[in-house]
């Protein structure tokens, strides 16, 4: 999903960080982007639920068309949809890519699935919204090993700040990481009050 609104600009709008680099402009201008961004906004319900949906979708970089689709599938699990729902996308491909610390941005971890870099349990798998189920093995392809962007990630260039999800086994000399078992909402490193996305889309 390759947007052509700069990132920073649009995490500003969001209102929080989707890439590194926009850590260090929230902290200079901490408000929304344009010239009445400091201005006090009225927020009507619809806007409020509007926006954590818009948030969550920029936080794994997907279509509207694949929210709704996690959505639906989220809907037929038991228990809370919500918490359903941040599960069934934590467990995209490119999203696992970047909490392993293979990638930087989830932008750069779909570049890499799109690109053939990665395989699964040994296949190639080009497709960013393949679902990792538990024990599954991912790993950059040996062909792939060599490129700077992974020779940074082997030396933990990429890897996250506070500590690996527990969900993951992470092997970054090897360049490789297993799903040990699906993950919980509360170790799941999205911002997003889920409730208001499942009032959204249940409206």
């Amino acid at each position: 999903m390759n947007q052509s609104r700069p990132k920073v600009k649009k995490s500003r709008a969001l209102g929080i960080a989707l890439t590194p680099k926009a850590v260090k402009y929230f902290e200079a201008r901490p408000y929304p982007p344009g010239e009445h961004g400091r201005g006090r906004k009225q927020n009507s319900d619809y806007k409020v639920r509007l926006l954590e949906k818009q948030r969550l979708r920029a936080q794994y970089d997907i279509s509207e068309r694949q929210m709704v689709r996690a959505y639906d599938r989220a809907r037929k699990v038991e228990g809370k949809t919500g918490e359903a729902l941040i599960i069934e996308l934590e467990r995209r491909l490119d999203a696992l890519v970047l909490r392993s610390g293979i990638a930087r941005t989830v932008y750069q971890a779909r570049q890499m699935v799109v690109h053939g870099h990665i395989e699964v349990n040994g296949r190639k798998v080009d497709k960013p919204s393949f679902r990792v189920r538990p024990d599954d093995v991912v790993m950059v392809r040996e062909r792939s090993r060599d490129k700077h962007p992974f020779q940074v990630a082997r030396e933990g260039g990429y890897a996250p700040d506070g500590e690996t999800p527990r969900y993951l086994e992470v092997n970054l000399k090897a360049l490789a990481f297993r799903l040990d078992r699906d993950p919980n909402r509360k170790e799941v490193p999205v911002i997003c009050d889920e409730q208001l996305v499942v009032e959204y889309y249940a409206r």
